[in-house]
């Protein structure tokens, strides 16, 4: 029986660069408060949103994808023919196929790469992460780019109380490459199909493309059971993920949790016992909840802002739709 040659890849991975793309439209709550029965007080106070971004129809998944990922690539001190996989993590890419992860690859330059897209809602970025970590150890790429994108005003229902104010669009992208020690920890991630109609589309294309309903698709959640999820389960995955990786919370510099609510956040803070030297990301008052997008987005804004630093030691966790979620420890850039 022939002998399968065992993958040559790295000892390690980690985080090479970062990059980010916000769209230029800034959208107040005074414009939400056109389509819905509300306040900015009570946006403020439930989700700690002040305003967000919406993309123009040239700020495409594409383009917002292409203008992201160049800035990690550059960050990262490669050029875009050294990519080996793109990885795009999105629920709002409306072509079933193909993947627009190959027409990425293809508009930044990167040659034949790995390209293709991921479903995992908010905790995509953490799923193509792991993903992306076992490309550049396993060997079949030395380096991949990691994608968060979404055009979330696509699919949201304004006349929605619950949700109208909560989204926004833009792109969020890191490179990962080799390393010689450790710099993204093991990922806890799982899911609980059992809690799926919590956050959901509101109903299917075919529906709407039939005829059975007259109103575009949109998301829909309930608030509260989500609510509840998110700051009592995500904090002891957050732990585990902290276990995972052998350190504490007193061992942290910096916290990026998803940007979902404030109060999610901050809860999720006060559950960790995490310390007043920990730098928590709070992207979501000005950013609002970008999915998949929302962590890479915050990681770039602490970096360039100086609110966190490169060798920093960050905690990282997505959760959403599904419902699903992914956390790790890694090194920031």
């Amino acid at each position: 029986m022939a002998k399968i040659k065992p993958s040559q890849g790295a000892p390690y991975a980690r985080i090479m660069g970062v990059g980010g793309y916000r769209p230029t439209r800034v959208v107040p709550n005074e414009v939400i408060l056109e389509t819905i029965d509300s306040s900015d007080e009570w946006i403020r106070s439930r989700s700690g949103i002040a305003t967000r971004h919406w993309a123009s129809p040239e700020e495409t998944v594409t383009a917002m994808s292409v203008e992201a990922a160049g800035k990690a690539i550059a960050d990262a001190g490669l050029t875009p023919e050294q990519i080996g996989g793109v990885i795009v993590s999105t629920v709002s890419h409306f072509k079933q196929t193909p993947a627009v992860a190959t027409e990425i690859a293809d508009k930044i330059g990167a040659g034949k790469p790995a390209a293709f897209d991921i479903s995992a809602g908010c905790a995509g970025f953490g799923y193509g992460l792991t993903l992306a970590k076992g490309m550049v150890v396993e060997g079949s790429a030395e380096y991949v780019l990691v994608i968060g994108v979404e055009r979330l005003s696509d699919l949201t229902d304004l006349e929605d109380r619950a949700t109208a104010f909560l989204f926004g669009d833009g792109a969020g992208a890191v490179v990962v490459g080799p390393a010689k020690e450790p710099a993204i920890g093991p990922t806890v991630w799982g899911s609980e199909g059992d809690k799926s109609e919590t956050i959901k589309q509101t109903v299917a294309w075919t529906d709407y493309r039939d005829g059975t309903v007259e109103k575009f698709p949109a998301i829909t959640q309930e608030g509260q059971a989500v609510f509840r999820w998110a700051v009592f389960e995500m904090a002891k995955v957050a732990q585990q993920a902290l276990d995972a990786a052998g350190i504490s919370a007193a061992d942290l510099d910096v916290f990026i949790p998803h940007q979902a609510n404030m109060r999610i956040i901050d809860s999720m803070v006060k559950t960790l016992k995490l310390p007043e030297h920990v730098t928590v990301a709070r992207d979501v008052e000005t950013t609002g909840n970008t999915s998949a997008a929302s962590i890479p987005l915050a990681m770039e804004r602490l970096l360039a802002t100086g609110q966190a630093k490169s060798g920093d030691t960050a905690l990282v966790i997505g959760f959403g739709a599904g419902l699903v979620y992914a956390a790790t420890v890694v090194t920031l850039p």
